[in-house]
């Protein structure tokens, strides 16, 4: 840790992803809350072709009329320097020495999807010997891939619904073979299908598809997100989220009070329009459902949290089935902060406000060491 007598907190936000929006939305709203007389704050924006770089005092960090902020790669371009012993940013400006920005003691990595939320950033950060906020690699890698994620879960014995994986060679090469496989999900008898970008989030890309003469449009859709697509069969029930926290001093990761996304209108699902553009969409915390299945879908979450081997963070999707079973859809390794999202609504409800959740997240990231933990 640095001798002065603030944390310095670089928050890097934007990124190459198609979430790069929702990125930036999410860090205006954290840099708002950070307590500037504990933190000193560094924001750093990535571009979208990747240049990181100094974002000028008057970007706009907020969806304003339904028009979406961005990260422009002007000005000085950062680059960290891969020494363990310096934690440094340097700052390269076109046609001048390298100036250093000075030393970090961690990094918030509000990025979601590829090239962020996915072990990329992470795995940058470990090499540089710097702290952040959030999963590591493995956990952050897994946690993108839906693929991946259902397997492990599977392998832990925790419930998650039927689902087939489309490859970007299977898809070329045994289009036909794939289609069969989806129609099994129960599209063939009427059931529904969602088909999904298997490495996105905010809900990017996802096609509700209700019949076979939809499904080569919706994996192709997909396919413009990721060429690796899953489709995963409707499953009727409540969607209900729940956030999860790495423990306090190496004590046992806890659960948020859960919510209820409820939506208005004749949206099928919650897709990217209803979650941050339309503002019909709302949450129940906690939802409208017996004590003890609430203290079920918390101890569900903190397993599903542990079994990726997840550090800091992370909100756990469900479906509650009218039978009162609770399914596993999804985790997200770095939720959204918007003013819209559940993560920080959820956690205010169960008594941790928002500039509290912030500091948390920060002391214990500051807290961890570098390197294999």
């Amino acid at each position: 840790m640095s001798q002065v007598s603030k944390i310095r907190v670089a928050v890097v936000f934007g990124g190459r992803s198609s979430e790069h929006a929702i990125s930036c939305v999410t860090a205006g709203a954290v840099m708002a809350a950070i307590d500037r007389d504990r933190y000193d704050v560094v924001p750093i924006g990535i571009a979208r072709d990747g240049r990181w770089v100094l974002p000028p005092g008057d970007l706009r960090l907020a969806i304003e009329d339904g028009r979406l902020p961005e990260v422009t790669a002007s000005g000085g371009v950062l680059a960290l320097p891969f020494d363990p012993d310096s934690r440094g940013l340097m700052v390269v400006r076109p046609g001048q020495v390298p100036e250093k920005l000075g030393d970090v003691d961690v990094v918030l990595p509000l990025l979601h999807g590829p090239y962020g939320e996915d072990g990329t950033i992470q795995g940058l950060l470990d090499l540089a010997g710097v702290r952040y906020v959030g999963a590591g690699v493995l956990a952050s890698a897994v946690g993108m891939d839906k693929g991946f994620m259902k397997l492990v879960w599977q392998a832990r014995g925790l419930p998650v619904g039927p689902y087939v994986l489309v490859g970007d060679r299977e898809w070329r090469r045994e289009r036909k073979g794939k289609i069969d496989e989806i129609k099994e999900l129960g599209l063939a008898g009427g059931t529904p299908v969602f088909v999904k970008p298997a490495r996105a989030g905010s809900s990017m890309g996802i096609t509700r598809v209700t019949d076979e003469a939809g499904l080569e449009a919706a994996v192709e859709a997909a396919r413009e997100h990721d060429p690796k697509v899953i489709v995963e069969a409707a499953i009727e029930g409540r969607e209900i989220e729940c956030g999860v926290l790495q423990g306090m001093d190496d004590g046992p990761a806890e659960a948020s009070l859960p919510a209820e996304v409820l939506m208005a209108g004749d949206h099928d699902f919650y897709d990217f329009e209803t979650k941050y553009l339309d503002g019909t969409t709302s949450m129940a915390i906690p939802p409208d459902l017996p004590a003890a299945q609430i203290e079920e879908v918390r101890r569900i979450a903190v397993q599903a949290f542990d079994a990726l081997d997840c550090e800091g963070l992370a909100r756990v999707d469900f479906f509650h089935t009218p039978d009162g079973r609770w399914i596993l859809n999804e985790i997200n390794t770095m939720p959204g902060f918007t003013p819209a999202s559940a993560f920080p609504q959820m956690w205010a409800a169960t008594g941790l406000d928002y500039p509290a959740l912030v500091d948390r997240l920060i002391q214990t990231a500051a807290k961890r060491s570098t390197g294999l933990r």
